[in-house]
């Protein structure tokens, strides 16, 4: 009975390590990279290099969710929580990597990127939490 009850509490560890725990953290990276940009007497350059760095950890992070949705057992992801745990936030931080090289031509582009992917992030933020409420 033990052994099945921590077989239990495993598999419910993944189900929300796929999705309530990308969801948390979608939302705190949107206030982090608000201080960064927002940070008073640095460069765009400086905070370019920051929330470049953030968005390869959250492409990483994305394939690590992508890897735990396949692998869970409590219930099969349908093509909304692929779109939306997995594609958007992987896009949301690829557009925030990829942000940084338009810092050397047009810094204000860059900072329009930054801004759409914390956007699109805190937008897949409210969708997964409404979607796990209901």
């Amino acid at each position: 009975m033990a052994a099945e009850n921590r077989n239990e509490r495993v598999e419910g560890t993944n189900s929300g390590d796929a999705s309530a725990t990308p969801t948390i953290l979608h939302f705190g990276v949107v206030p982090l990279l608000a201080g960064i940009v927002s940070s008073p007497g640095q460069r765009v350059a400086s905070a370019a290099i920051l929330w470049g760095l953030l968005g390869l950890t959250g492409i990483v992070y994305e394939v690590i969710v992508a890897r735990r949705m396949r692998t869970q057992s409590m219930y099969a992801p349908q093509f909304e929580d692929w779109v939306f745990h997995v594609v958007l936030p992987f896009g949301a931080y690829a557009m925030l990597a990829a942000s940084v090289y338009a810092t050397r031509s047009n810094a204000a582009s860059a900072m329009f990127g930054a801004g759409a992917a914390a956007l699109l992030l805190l937008f897949i933020g409210i969708h997964n939490a409404w979607d796990a409420v209901t």
